[in-house]
């Protein structure tokens, strides 16, 4: 008997170890609900949406997700749920969904969080949960001491009759954001005669921005100015071969731009150059505070903390690593990867798994991995060090702006700030440093 229970309690670890199924989860009307997390783009919160005249009740209207004009729908109304009245100005959970090629927002009660589970625990819906109709449960599953529905929103966003996503879309009831291009004093179409150099360039920063939200500014027109150099003798100069005619052409003329290592683990080379570059950050606190948007999967925070974790051996190490791609962040805490792809300097930090190798609790305490929306607000404390590379160029102008302006209240007096290698500001309040081939800006009051 004891040979059996034994067996069950194995084949429930096992079951809890195998985490092959990741779900947004969140409440409506007191009860807990998820959402395949491949099918979530991102979480929000919002209040200002724009009424579309006869559109079905649970169509909250159409809201402006920096540009894109999408529909909203309140999911409480879809299912007759109660939906309690908020008052004005007061912000809503919003889940946006990615179905296909579409975006829909869905209004909730409350976002809790990200929860993995092995999909063979998931087990067919019942009609004993009637709040909802079946067809639109996918399965349900128990985590933690807590039941959770999930939901099929291809299925509930189909099967209406007025699907909010085929609803009116009234373009001109909401201006899109503007994401303004680079120009210098003057703007380049406003000149009676524009050289054709100058309309090249200019169609390249527009369709830079239109097909990869690059908007060029001071704070990388140097390098795009150059790049655009290279583009004409890669290209050739007649006008058809410069411009940037679809996605692949804009990631081609942006290939260059990303920082070394983008997206992966550094390699010695540059681990060593990072060390050399942090030394010069000098401190009499017991403490590094580290904050590193945009994040990603974690691949350049794992790398920062075994770097710091070795230069400053006489101080603790304390990384935020924030995100707003939901599904990157919700990977990072356990990154699963092989062998080949680690760097020598990272292997004393790693644990073997059933799927591949993973950090141990050595390099994962120093990092607190979270979703979060730069732009919003910032609760933890000041830091010493924040490493934002290749961010800023991918914000509007006026968010560029307020990005620096958060940089420069969250960071210490002394503190550094590493941005991308092709990535430069000028202002009074920071001294650049050099070290190692890499520069990083150092804050003077």
């Amino acid at each position: 008997m004891s040979t059996i229970r034994q067996n069950i309690k194995e084949e429930e670890a096992s079951r809890i170890e195998n985490i092959d199924f990741k779900m947004v989860t969140f409440s409506l009307a007191g009860k807990e609900y998820g959402i395949d997390i491949m099918k979530v783009k991102e979480i929000s919160k919002a209040n200002r949406f724009t009424f579309v005249p006869n559109s079905a009740s649970y169509v909250r209207g159409v809201y402006n997700l920096r540009g894109d004009i999408i529909s909203v729908i309140d999911l409480r109304v879809m299912f007759n749920l109660p939906a309690p009245k908020v008052a004005e100005g007061v912000m809503e959970d919003m889940i946006i969904l990615r179905l296909d090629e579409m975006l829909i927002g869905v209004i909730v009660d409350s976002i809790d969080k990200v929860v993995g589970i092995n999909s063979e625990t998931i087990q067919p819906p019942h009609p004993i949960f009637g709040d909802i109709n079946i067809k639109f449960i996918k399965g349900v599953v128990e985590n933690d001491d807590r039941l959770y529905l999930i939901l099929d929103v291809e299925r509930i966003l189909g099967q209406k009759g007025e699907a909010p996503s085929r609803g009116p879309r009234p373009l001109a009831a909401v201006a899109p954001v503007e994401e303004e291009a680079y120009s210098e004093d003057k703007n380049l179409d406003a000149e009676p005669v524009a050289s054709e150099a100058k309309v090249d360039f200019s169609f390249v920063v527009e369709t830079l921005n239109t097909f990869r939200h690059f908007v060029v500014s001071p704070l990388n027109i140097a390098w795009t100015e150059h790049r655009f150099e290279q583009w004409k003798q890669e290209r050739g100069e007649a006008v058809e071969a410069v411009q940037l005619q679809n996605v692949e052409d804009a990631d081609a003329f942006l290939l260059p731009f990303y920082s070394d290592a983008s997206g992966h683990f550094f390699p010695a080379s540059l681990k060593d150059a990072y060390a050399a570059l942090f030394r010069s950050l000098k401190t009499d606190r017991g403490q590094i505070a580290v904050w590193n948007p945009g994040c990603g999967r974690g691949y350049e925070t794992y790398s920062l903390a075994a770097i710091l974790k070795e230069v400053f051996t006489d101080k603790a190490v304390k990384i935020w690593a924030h995100d707003k791609d939901l599904l990157s962040i919700s990977t990072a805490p356990n990154l699963v990867f092989q062998k080949e792809h680690v760097p020598s300097y990272l292997l004393p930090y790693v644990v073997e798994g059933k799927n591949g190798l993973s950090f141990g609790p050595e390099l994962k305490d120093l990092i607190l991995f979270e979703y979060h929306d730069i732009l919003h607000g910032n609760p933890f404390p000041e830091v010493d060090l924040i490493v934002a590379r290749d961010l800023g160029s991918f914000f509007s102008r006026q968010d560029q702006d307020k990005l620096i302006r958060i940089f420069t209240e969250k960071i210490r007096t002394g503190g550094l700030l590493v941005l991308g290698k092709n990535e430069v500001i000028s202002d009074p309040g920071w001294e650049t440093v050099e070290q190692a081939g890499l520069t990083a800006y150092r804050k003077k009051r």
